[in-house]
């Protein structure tokens, strides 16, 4: 996921506080990020030289030079700071001399807490004095402590493309609208009646196409028995099989309690190399057949279906169902149209080092979908021919950055911003979507603090997309 704009819209202390109260490990490390990315109250190092250059890359070289004195008064601060937390003979916490503090922890040692304290504020210093719009934290090439007490620092921090937005609202959309057919209502009560639905044993007739039939199973290619071929009381839909084609076909018109075979022809491409493209004999004992009652579409199937006490009231919830799915078809359509001409109307140049980070983004989340679904990522990339791939993710990287970098211009062209709400909403329909509770979620916030910056994300897209919707001419193809 792009790390580009998505901070950049929050109001940062009312997120700050609702992080506070789900959790306080979080709130430490978003109040460190608020203090060093963007915080307005930042302590300026006031004494400092600064040499900028810009390469082709986008990125400014940072060459900083901190004067002495603004070195020295760190220095000192860092060996107080030092002196209360070691144990030194002959010292009560925090009261031996800074010559003895050095000896005891070493002069590097409390230097390492002076970068710490003045790095993060040299670099915060100079990227807003500049007005520079960064698209990652500044990075540390190489310092010193000069012999003249002076700090010399050599940075770089990459920027964010410029570019001029084309006008985004008032724009006109023709889509290919979607229609709910006629007999929607219809089939999403066929539905429930099929949910609702039971299964009578019947007698007396030989099974047909529409029955459940109770089966055991034993199959057979070139005479022995196939793994995984069998099974015993085996409920069978006859009119919605998956099985081999031709296996559920020879199962109708047979009595209850009958035995018999069956031939079939296992698929060429079927996943068992054992058997694939292979004649295969099914020995079938057919134990009991059961037919599917339908209940009626009434007041009392209201009531199972749900808080309703009349099938009208249940017909209008899925009146409702039906026209918001509609007008989400829709939206989604104009959407696509909307930002399509956006990317064509809005020239960005992209710098390679963002789509390359982009790339390895995708790659990561493709490989942990394709890994929990028991594939072999390296060998499925292998088979779908990496050159070939890797062009078809460079495009899709460049478009991806593109996109964010247009949503984030336009939520800041119009003051749209992610709150404490927004959040909190999007913590609790995560919730209900993957069946986990809160606190989960906030764990594992807290375990890759990237999360957060991922939520942003979604919200503040949520919100420019929207925002575009409302304020676009939408209307159906002639």
């Amino acid at each position: 996921t792009l790390n580009e704009w998505k901070m950049d819209m929050v109001d940062f202390q009312k997120v700050e506080a609702l992080i506070f109260k789900l959790d306080n490990v979080l709130n430490l490390i978003f109040r460190y990020v608020c203090f060093i990315m963007f915080s307005d109250n930042t302590v300026k190092v006031k004494k400092m030289s600064v040499n900028l250059e810009k390469n082709e890359n986008n990125e400014v070289l940072m060459d900083i030079k901190v004067d002495a004195e603004e070195v020295k008064t760190a220095y000192d601060r860092a060996c107080k700071k030092v002196a209360q937390y070691v144990n030194i003979p002959g010292f009560r916490k925090g009261k031996a001399p800074k010559k003895i503090v050095e000896k005891h922890v070493g002069v590097e040692y409390i230097q390492r807490d002076v970068l710490d304290s003045i790095l993060p504020r040299v670099l915060t210093n100079v990227i807003k004095e500049n007005n520079y719009k960064t698209i990652d934290e500044p990075s540390v090439q190489e310092y010193k402590f000069e012999d003249d007490g002076t700090l010399s620092v050599k940075a770089k921090v990459e920027l964010r493309p410029e570019f001029t937005l084309g006008e985004y609202k008032g724009i006109e959309v023709q889509i290919d609208a979607f229609k709910q057919p006629e007999d929607a209502m219809e089939k999403e009560l066929n539905d429930i009646k099929d949910k609702h639905s039971t299964l009578n044993k019947v007698e007396g007739r030989v099974s047909n196409d529409t029955d459940f039939v109770n089966i055991d199973f034993e199959g057979f290619v070139d005479g022995e028995a196939i793994k995984g071929g069998a099974a015993k009381s085996y409920l069978l839909d006859l009119g919605h099989s998956n099985f081999i084609p031709g296996f559920a076909e020879q199962l109708v018109g047979k009595e209850a309690g009958s035995e018999f075979s069956i031939n079939v022809k296992f698929p060429d491409e079927y996943h068992d190399e054992k058997v694939k493209g292979k004649d295969a004999e099914f020995k079938i004992k057919l134990n009991e057949i059961k037919e599917k009652t339908l209940p009626e579409v009434n007041d009392e199937l209201a009531k199972k279906v749900g808080k309703f006490e009349t099938v009208d009231e249940l017909k209008a919830d899925i009146q409702k169902y039906l026209d918001f799915s509609e007008k989400s078809e829709n939206d989604k359509r104009a959407t696509a149209v909307i930002y399509e001409k956006l990317l064509n109307d809005t020239e960005i140049k992209i710098q390679e080092p963002m789509i390359q980070r982009e790339i390895a983004a995708m790659k990561a989340e493709m490989k942990q979908k394709i890994e929990l679904s028991g594939q072999d990522f390296d060998k499925l990339m292998e088979e779908q021919g990496g050159e070939k791939l890797d062009k078809e993710m460079h495009d899709e990287a460049e478009k991806r950055i593109k996109t964010a970098l247009i949503i984030g211009q336009i939520a800041q062209n119009e003051n749209l911003m992610v709150g404490p709400e927004d959040i909190e909403a999007k913590i609790n329909e995560i919730s209900r979507l993957y069946g986990t509770t809160r606190e989960q979620i906030i764990e594992e916030i807290r375990k890759n603090p990237n999360l957060l910056y991922s939520l942003n994300q979604q919200i503040l897209g949520q919100k420019v997309t929207q925002f575009l919707l409302d304020n676009a001419k939408i209307s159906p193809k002639a």
